[in-house]
């Protein structure tokens, strides 16, 4: 198992970044800041918290007023790149509502080097009209991390991030940026208006739907825009997303296969499930085959997860065949509780067959590493 993310945040980070910041602002106490952020309760906080914690350590030890403190941060801002320093757009989400243009300046400058993705959005909140203007105007950056951070700051549903619920009931603010960012010569900005379309999906699949309807056919790069924008619509099996993209109900289709294995397993175990399919003579068949797993909540009620498992072309009396594991080990987006688990097996939306499977509580001493991997990781 991998580290905790939270555990790059140790004793030897802190100190030092404590040094580097020594060497821009001699009057700063390190000892002060170390001693904050290391005390009471730093091993169990997660980690947004740690960051949160270094942001309100450095707060108390930098200079008092904010435009002062964050002229030291911008000065080591080019030595202090990538993920675990969050904490200096976080330092200006915290502190810098209030100023609005030194704060805005900021956070473009730090989101070159890690991102602002998060702290954009309490200046969102405070004032959208002003915020969207000028992510708008980032979204024709030079520089592709600005152009991203016009995508994915404005995301309805960012994962880690506070909501935007203006956004989750009318996404019209957020449509510019999109359209103007459809076609990006980043890959990376691609991905992130792919993103943010399949958050507006969740609340407004017609929406989404028609500017896949004219999007589509631009270019291959703006063809995977919308693919991957459609991911959610398209495992809610949407009929008018799954035609856009050629996959339409196929009557003809047979199943030749279908085996899980064992049907009564443990918490922490894996099945294998093997399928086979035949399409009939004629046209060749595009089909979209996913796994179906219907899981039992602590409450006893019944939810269900799709995972694709390939896509396809098929010749006139073609055939298909594939397996894998399916792993009942709990993961961090997901929990197991005894009892019966339903697998099925759906080709272009449509349920072929299914099969269930008993899961009980996990053997004492079991080996819970053992299954992970397969489709259900």
């Amino acid at each position: 198992m991998p580290e905790p993310l939270k555990l790059m945040y140790n004793e030897p980070f802190i100190r030092g970044f404590s040094n580097r910041v020594k060497q821009a602002f001699a009057a700063f106490d390190g000892e002060a800041f170390i001693r904050l952020t290391l005390g009471e309760g730093w091993e169990e906080l997660e980690l947004k918290a740690r960051m949160r914690r270094i942001t309100e350590s450095l707060g108390a030890t930098l200079p008092a007023d904010y435009p002062s403190a964050l002229d030291v941060l911008e000065e080591i801002a080019d030595e202090c790149r990538g993920f675990p320093y969050l904490f200096f757009p976080d330092f200006v989400e915290r502190y810098g509502l209030e100023y609005w243009e030194r704060s805005i300046a900021a956070l473009e400058k730090f989101t070159k080097l890690s991102s602002s993705e998060f702290a954009v959005r309490p200046f969102i909140i405070k004032n959208s009209t002003r915020m969207m203007a000028q992510m708008l105007e980032w979204s024709e950056s030079s520089d592709e991390h600005v152009r991203r951070l016009a995508s994915e700051g404005c995301r309805p549903r960012l994962p880690w991030a506070i909501a935007l619920p203006a956004f989750k009931r009318d996404p019209s603010p957020v449509l510019p940026i999109l359209e103007r960012l459809k076609s990006d010569s980043s890959e990376y900005v691609r991905r992130s208006v792919a993103n943010n379309l399949n958050d507006i999906s969740k609340d407004h699949p017609e929406t989404v739907l028609k500017i896949a309807q004219a999007w589509k056919g631009i270019g291959d790069d703006t063809d995977w825009v919308i693919r991957h924008a459609c991911r959610g619509l398209l495992k809610a099996a949407d009929p008018e997303v799954m035609a856009l993209f050629g996959i339409v109900p196929q009557p003809g289709v047979v199943v030749t296969e279908w085996t899980v294995e064992p049907a009564k397993i443990a918490i922490g175990e894996a099945v294998e499930f093997r399928y086979g399919l035949r399409v009939p003579e004629g046209a060749e068949t595009k089909l979209r085959i996913e796994l179906a797993v219907s899981f039992p909540r602590s409450t006893g009620k019944m939810y269900r997860k799709l995972f694709k498992l390939t896509e396809k072309i098929v010749p006139g009396n073609g055939s298909v065949q594939g397996g894998r594991s399916f792993s009942f080990a709990d993961l961090s987006t997901r929990k197991h509780y005894p009892g019966t688990h339903r697998m099925a097996l759906v080709v272009n939306g449509q349920e072929m067959v299914s099969s269930d499977v008993e899961l009980i509580a996990m053997i004492p001493g079991a080996d819970k590493d053992k299954a992970e991997g397969g489709a259900g990781a």
